[in-house]
């Protein structure tokens, strides 16, 4: 896990944007977001001068308590060195996602980031990175067409044990602003219930399905399923709903 502060820019049409979903072995991050119900944010990473690497980053959940959690996880690892809560992110600027959150300063070693390997085969980091459920959520660019990309991406496959899928490409003038998806504001309990109500046209009219069948289908109350669905209403249709 972990990204560089660099972000790419581009001064013609050549390259290619991407979006990376990435697992790799011995990653804290991964490990903590598979075993607790919360995600991750990576802000900011950098070497110190006793070659580990600290990063900055924002935890976000439905609740304090897998907060707590989570952080409990991260200072446990074997594999970190250090962990530094520093509360609630400002408010000001982009909203973060879920209901609660939490800054974090981690340290860990660099071997356990691939960061550096994806730099290496000129893959640049786009925005910031998002680890959920196991899984590291990567845009980035690539200074190449897209015929070159599968090779480099085998290359990072064999040298990291990773495991790497493309889950979006694009031209680089096609999704080049940077700014975050707003589905990067939900929660992934949010994000499961809204785009399943999508899915099954909960929100076509009339109604394909109704809330106790969708409720049913997520495994959740109905009283639950509503209350992830208005969430993510509000945060969806409104841009500066916290």
């Amino acid at each position: 896990m972990s990204s560089t502060s660099s972000t790419a820019t581009t001064t013609g049409t050549d390259g290619t944007r991407l979006a990376l979903e990435i697992w790799h072995p011995d990653c804290w991050g991964l490990q903590a977001t598979e075993a607790v119900d919360a995600g991750l944010l990576v802000h900011t990473v950098h070497r110190t001068v006793e070659e580990t690497v600290k990063g900055h980053f924002t935890v976000y959940a439905d609740t304090t308590a897998q907060l707590d959690e989570f952080v409990e996880f991260a200072n446990e690892s074997p594999l970190t060195h250090s962990t530094v809560e520093l509360g609630q992110r400002p408010t000001s600027g982009a909203p973060d996602p879920g209901n609660a959150t939490r800054e974090l300063f981690v340290e860990y070693e660099p071997e356990h980031s691939i960061s550096d390997t994806l730099v290496s085969h000129g893959f640049i980091h786009d925005a910031s990175v998002r680890v959920e459920r196991g899984l590291e959520h990567w845009p980035v660019f690539v200074a190449d067409g897209r015929p070159e990309i599968q090779s480099r991406l085998e290359s990072i496959r064999a040298e990291t044990d990773a495991e790497i899928s493309i889950s979006k490409i694009a031209s680089p003038a096609g999704d080049s602003s940077g700014t975050p998806d707003r589905l990067d504001r939900l929660t992934p309990r949010q994000r499961d219930a809204f785009e399943l109500a999508c899915e099954r046209n909960y929100y076509a009219w009339p109604r394909e399905i109704d809330t106790r069948e969708l409720a049913d289908e997520l495994g959740v109350s109905k009283t639950t399923l509503l209350e992830h669905l208005r969430k993510a209403e509000a945060k969806l249709l409104n841009p500066d709903e916290p």
